[in-house]
């Protein structure tokens, strides 16, 4: 909104106006407002939801290895994450922007869908939503991603190619904006890959190119599915999915940056994406709003996020990375997110194969992962990893979590000259 306001003023050559038109700026102002809005308003959604008596048993002294208590903390606090959010985003992004216009819609569907889980929690039911209603919802929002990046004529690449000149490479941009499935591979040398490749045996041109599209539609379905289910099992200590999303987020951050920063692009051979430099309004509001959520919900929480924050922090994770054809870069930059999801399939899994035998297999302690660290083996079962023999304080499997996070995000950004 602010943004064609001081279009405006800038037109009618109002001195200081053009601030406006440098997304820095606008970046920051989204950052510190989301900061500020999380932080205030989180104090009061946590009296209002007290008040309400809207609280979540998560668990008690009585189960919690160091005694802590937990009952009676407020859950939904994804509802100010989302305000926080989206409030800077509508007032300094570019709202023509057909990528800040998905990522508005991405954190809203995704807020909406783990708002109705959290509400059946709270209302007596703790399986919440049905796991199918919310695999059908991720599915059809992932096909209405893709074919959004599909059909629109704002979703364009200009990809890198190269000539020798003497003894040297040197990289420059096509001229022409094109429509594009190509992805960025990590660790190559050619380091952008097209779906369509794959159907290379089809002799039809257009009929690989349209299948290409079906691919790709079909990967960005998955990796929003995977994504969100990752940070929705990764949000469960305090601090942990706030601290790991605001990190990568900084990191999506700085490849969205470099994305659409046509000299930038250019200097690190990554391909260049006009009019994703708004994805970095969105995501510094995004990081903001995460930061200020710690306050309240960093070990002991006062707050819980839910499956109203968590899913949408995984839906917004990946679509942005879809957005600047990234997706590939996900298993490294979410490896935390990742390793969750893993653990919890092979421990159920593995489990499943014990009980087959009549006897009690686990391959950790507890899954997700993180909940290994915080219990004790129970007697009567089998265990594959028993490390570590003690238990850790909450606070500090969170901390080494986020710099086991801020290892893999540096990782993800030296893919860019490391090939």
């Amino acid at each position: 909104m602010l943004y064609n306001l001081f279009k405006y003023l800038d037109q009618i050559d109002m001195p200081g106006a053009g601030v406006f038109s440098y997304v820095s700026f606008r970046a920051l102002l989204a950052l510190i407002l989301s900061l500020v809005i999380s932080m205030v308003a989180g104090e009061f959604f946590i009296k209002y939801m007290r008040k309400k008596n809207h609280i979540e048993e998560a668990r008690d002294a009585s189960i919690d290895p160091y005694g802590v208590q937990k009952k009676g903390v407020p859950s939904m606090g994804g509802v100010v994450i989302l305000a926080a959010v989206v409030l800077p985003a509508l007032l300094f992004g570019k709202l023509s922007n057909v990528y800040m216009i998905l990522l508005i819609v991405t954190i809203l569907f995704f807020g909406f869908l783990g708002f109705l889980d959290d509400k059946i929690k709270l209302g007596g039911n703790k399986d919440g939503l049905a796991p199918r209603w919310k695999m059908i919802g991720q599915f059809v929002f992932g096909i209405v991603i893709g074919l959004t990046l599909w059909l629109s004529p704002d979703t364009v690449v200009r990809e890198n190619v190269s000539r020798e000149i003497g003894d040297k490479t040197e990289v420059y941009h096509k001229s022409e904006e094109r429509k594009s499935t190509v992805t960025t591979v990590p660790f190559f040398k050619n380091n952008n890959f097209d779906y369509y490749e794959v159907f290379s045996f089809i002799p039809n041109g257009k009929t690989q190119r349209a299948c290409g599209w079906v691919l790709f539609v079909l990967v960005t379905t998955f990796v929003i599915s995977a994504v969100s289910n990752g940070a929705n099992l990764n949000d469960g200590m305090d601090g942990m999915c706030a601290g790991n999303s605001a990190i990568i987020g900084v990191t999506l951050g700085i490849l969205a940056y470099v994305s659409g920063h046509i000299q930038f692009a250019s200097y690190l051979n990554v391909m260049y994406i006009p009019g994703s430099q708004e994805v970095v309004v969105f995501l510094c509001a995004f990081v903001g709003a995460l930061v200020g959520f710690l306050w309240y919900n960093a070990y002991p929480a006062k707050v819980f996020m839910g499956d109203t924050g968590s899913l949408a922090i995984g839906g917004v994770i990946a679509v942005t990375a879809v957005i600047i054809h990234k997706e590939l870069l996900l298993p490294i930059l979410c490896g935390i997110f990742l390793m969750e999801s893993v653990s919890v399939m092979i421990q159920v899994a593995y489990a499943k194969k014990g009980n087959k035998k009549g006897e009690k297999w686990r391959v950790f302690k507890r899954a997700p992962f993180h909940d290994h660290y915080r219990h004790r083996m129970e007697p009567g079962v089998k265990y594959i990893i028993k490390k570590p023999d003690g238990l850790l304080f909450e606070s500090m499997i969170t901390t080494r979590f986020w710099i086991v996070t801020i290892l893999l995000a540096a990782i993800t950004i030296i893919t860019l000259k490391v090939r």
